[in-house]
């Protein structure tokens, strides 16, 4: 399948979009904040589903030009201020030795990970043979778009890849995972240990092939506790970043219920921390000042509500953070019944206005427009 020209794909905008994007990442003044969703390509989209009737999810995920139609999807239709690749944070499990299974439905990996000769049998892999289709697909993508479009990779943090492997699949806890976790620490450590050696080459590929940013999903990290997360996660996560040495490259931190984890979240080497709508951002803002950028957090069933509640949650969130280092995102994945006139809504309103608008406090009205779970005020 053939990508279509750059002059094609290269939307209109006043301002460069990776300016704005690494802007943000690095703190800096913007005139406006670049906002994307997580899990923007996928079901919500009419494209998306038609494709897939087609193909699999991983005849898609690893197949270069197809990965690479369907990243680009929601930036033809939505017009979206980062191209993040299409494929799925097991991928690197299975380049590891696991058997899985992808699909819309969830992960299922049939022989689950659970003692220290199964973490030995685990290979650290050459991103360039076993992945080299992701890599492939950054690379299309970067041809495909204008210079000013900032590509994306991603991968899963130690701590929720390993809950994949140690549960076999999702489960509500993975109290599998945290079986393992205390009945052999030193396997689940030996675990964690590799897999961030692992995720940062295969980042490492990513970066080379072209990606501005790279997103590390922790979407498990609330699971745990925080002295067992410093104990065990922290440390996989620092081995990782350390490891990726990305320099000009932000990492994007992103983490779901884990207000108490904030402390230990900011000494992972980060740029940027991706939280979810049980944040509150100005507080957030207040404790760490411009020590970290934020990524977030509108609850993604706002986008089920109506586009002036949209709007106004949008408002909302951006001036809780001034516009200062601030990335708009949803605090999840876009769920996958949302009509695309209202994804398009939330873009647009995350767009049309500029940072220098959100210093005054909101009125009455526009908070009585905010939908009850989105309000802080």
């Amino acid at each position: 399948m053939e990508t279509k020209p750059a002059e094609l794909l290269s939307a209109p905008a006043k301002v460069s979009r990776t300016a704005l994007f690494l802007g943000a990442c690095r703190r800096e003044p913007v005139p406006r904040v670049p906002v994307w969703m997580m899990r923007q390509a996928g079901r919500y989209l009419p494209e998306y589903r038609a494709l897939r009737e087609k193909y699999s999810f991983l005849e898609v995920a690893k197949t270069p030009e197809l990965a690479a139609e369907v990243s680009l999807q929601p930036f033809r239709r939505l017009g979206v201020d980062a191209v993040i690749v299409f494929s799925d944070i097991l991928i690197p499990a299975e380049a590891m030795g696991a058997a899985i299974e992808l699909g819309d439905a969830g992960p299922v990996i049939n022989s689950p990970v659970r003692t220290f000769a199964q973490v030995d049998a685990l290979a650290v892999f050459d991103p360039e043979r076993e992945t080299r289709f992701v890599s492939d697909a950054i690379r299309l993508l970067c041809s495909s778009l204008a210079p000013d479009v900032p590509v994306l990779g991603f991968a899963a943090a130690p701590w929720t890849l390993a809950c994949y492997l140690v549960q076999g699949g999702s489960r509500e806890g993975f109290p599998a995972a945290k079986a393992m976790l205390w009945n052999e620490p030193q396997a689940f450590r030996k675990l964690l240990e590799k897999i961030a050696r692992s995720t940062a080459a295969y980042l490492k590929a990513q970066i080379a092939a072209g990606a501005a940013a790279v997103q590390l999903f922790d979407t498990w990290a609330g699971e745990l506790d925080g002295p067992t997360y410093r104990d065990f996660e922290l440390p996989a996560t620092q081995l990782l970043i350390e490891e990726l040495a990305p320099r000009e490259t932000p990492v994007i931190l992103f983490s779901k219920a884990s207000n108490h984890l904030l402390t230990s979240l900011l000494r992972t080497g980060a740029n940027v921390l991706s939280v979810d709508w049980r944040m509150d951002l100005a507080q957030l803002r207040e404790k760490f000042g411009d020590r970290i950028a934020i990524q977030g957090n509108i609850d993604p069933s706002v986008l089920l509500a109506s586009e002036e509640a949209i709007a106004a949650s949008v408002h909302h969130a951006i001036r809780q953070t001034k516009g200062r280092g601030h990335i708009l995102n949803l605090g999840h994945g876009i769920l996958p019944d949302t009509p695309v006139e209202n994804a398009l809504a939330f873009i647009q309103a995350g767009q049309s206005t500029p940072v220098e608008n959100y210093s005054a406090e909101p009125g009455a009205e526009e908070i009585a427009q905010i939908p009850k779970q989105a309000r802080f005020v």
